[in-house]
């Protein structure tokens, strides 16, 4: 399955002082991947990259995410536009290096194939790991007991 949003990299592309990627969707990829995500639309949606090689084929990943959402308020049904943004850290391995240890506090570690990198995929996923789980709608007055 091709992603709604794919930007592909080569690690070999990655200087050895690092890189800067800025990853942006358009229109269609935004519609795309609103579908997906059960949202009703993705207003925007931009990702800034910091790659840095760490061997072996590792690469470190921190990034900025910016997106406007459109969700649905779980109170009301109604719709309403949400900004989500997120400073994440992440780690591109490649396929089957994955650590095998679970640390919570440790960077999600993304595979990869190939020596090629998807920045547009691991940005669609920080895109939905950022997202309110139970959105309301701004102003609604939360009942009392929650």
């Amino acid at each position: 399955m091709k992603p709604e949003l794919s930007r592909l990299l080569t690690v070999a592309d990655i200087p050895p002082g690092g890189r800067i990627v800025h990853v942006e969707a358009n229109a269609s990829e935004r519609a795309a991947l609103a579908r997906r995500l059960r949202l009703p639309a993705i207003e925007s949606l931009a990702c800034d990259f910091t790659l840095r090689r760490e061997g072996r084929g590792v690469v470190a990943a921190t990034g900025d995410l910016a997106a406007r959402v459109v969700q649905v308020c779980v109170a009301t049904g109604d719709e309403f536009a949400a900004p989500v943004g997120e400073r994440f850290s992440l780690r591109f391995v490649p396929a089957g290096d994955e650590s095998d240890t679970f640390d919570p506090e440790a960077p999600d570690e993304i595979p990869y194939e190939g020596g090629t990198l998807d920045l547009g995929e691991a940005a669609s996923e920080q895109l939905a790991l950022a997202l309110d789980p139970w959105p309301r709608k701004p102003g609604l007055p939360i009942p009392n007991g929650v």
